[in-house]
């Protein structure tokens, strides 16, 4: 849904977050088979603000990367102490979504600021 200049590298940047995505699904499901556990096979809710411009679609995915950055913390503090594996899991998923972010806001802002 991106027209304009601005499309081969916007959607070229959206494809490698999604594919990214499926690599930390997969790592997840990982995780939890290895905890002897059934990883759900669902899919979560969906943020779509049917605003088909560049910045509501960067809007939409700033907020996706802050939950998945809130849901990290809540991981790390549910498991610090308890396992070195998942703490570092949690940690290293902190890091790359804090990345994610940064890499979002400075996409919104204007040139100059």
């Amino acid at each position: 849904m991106v027209h304009g200049y601005g499309r081969i590298p916007i959607v070229s940047w959206l494809r490698g977050q999604a594919d990214e995505s499926l690599v930390h699904a997969q790592e997840a499901g990982e995780l939890i088979t290895q905890l002897e556990g059934h990883p759900s096979l669902g899919i979560g809710s969906l943020l779509e603000s049917h605003t088909h411009d560049i910045g509501a679609i960067l809007e939409e995915s700033l907020k996706h990367e802050d939950q998945g950055l809130a849901a990290y913390a809540d991981l790390l503090a549910l498991v610090e102490g308890r396992s070195v594996m998942l703490e570092e899991y949690a940690r290293r998923m902190i890091s790359d979504e804090t990345r994610h972010v940064g890499e979002v806001k400075k996409m919104l802002r204007a040139p100059g600021d």
